[in-house]
């Protein structure tokens, strides 16, 4: 994703300075890695991955041998949620990248890895930008989950407030496992860009645990390294409600006079 940084920002309220993708930068180098790319999950991904974020790739229109045309890609998602992919330089401080969620807008590095970092980039690019977030835009549940997680992610307080919206975040936006037909699939985006940490997410060395908001609450994560736990929904509706959940102990603690 193009993670939220965790720096201090002092115009939080302040949404980034979004940059127009110029479609005509992109060579036939490009192009050729993001095709390999895109064989290499897809070919995992069609038996793995929830239908929910299948369906999604073929709605917005993903091609298997060139980078998306995010002008493209949004008029489709505007038709069906109104979200919209925007482009950004890279890191953003989180409170606006959480506003932008609120806004329906995805902050979306433009720029596709080198051929030497197939397997792992530290940084974010279109690839799991796009490929691995935006899909699930076009779903009507997941669209208003992310939306509301956003807005109430823009306005936490505390730093217990924070950490809670980050593992929320983490353990699903990101690395969310979904039981589909009685099968586990993936549908976090770092599940679905990466082989690798699919594949340990599928495997023996992870404990799946089904999706409890308190549970998620009290995991702590680390990033640079393949997840011992991870959270299984049954269906978006929990993501959705817990969102709800985490609002309303919000509007308890701090009743209005």
């Amino acid at each position: 994703m193009t993670t939220p940084s965790t720096a201090n920002s002092n115009a939080a309220d302040v949404l980034p300075t979004f940059i127009e993708q110029d479609y005509s930068t992109y060579d036939a180098e490009a192009h050729d890695v993001w095709r390999i790319l895109f064989e290499r999950r897809m070919a995992t991904l069609r038996d793995t991955a929830s239908h929910v974020y299948l369906e999604g790739a073929a709605r917005i229109g993903l091609e298997p041998d060139r980078v998306p045309d995010l002008a493209d890609v949004n008029a489709r998602l505007a038709a069906r949620t109104g979200w919209a992919a925007v482009g950004v330089q890279g890191f953003i401080p989180a409170a606006q990248f959480f506003r932008c969620l609120a806004q329906r807008r995805f902050p979306t590095t433009l720029f596709v890895r080198p051929r030497s970092q197939l397997d792992y980039l530290p940084e974010p690019d279109i690839f799991h930008d796009v490929f691995g977030h935006v899909p699930l835009h076009s779903d009507p549940v997941f669209a208003d989950f992310l939306q509301q997680f956003g807005a109430l992610a823009a306005d936490a307080g505390s730093g217990a407030e924070t950490t809670a919206m980050s593992r929320l975040f983490w353990f699903t936006v990101e690395f969310g496992l979904v039981r589909e037909s009685g099968r586990v699939k993936v549908y976090g985006s770092g599940l679905i860009s990466s082989h690798g940490d699919a594949a340990n997410a599928l495997g023996p060395n992870c404990d799946r645990r089904p999706f409890s908001l308190d549970a998620v609450l009290a995991e702590p994560f680390e990033i640079d390294r393949f997840q011992d736990v991870l959270f299984v929904v049954d269906s978006f509706d929990q993501l959705f409600d817990a969102v709800e959940t985490l609002r309303r102990r919000r509007t308890i603690a701090t009743p209005t006079i």
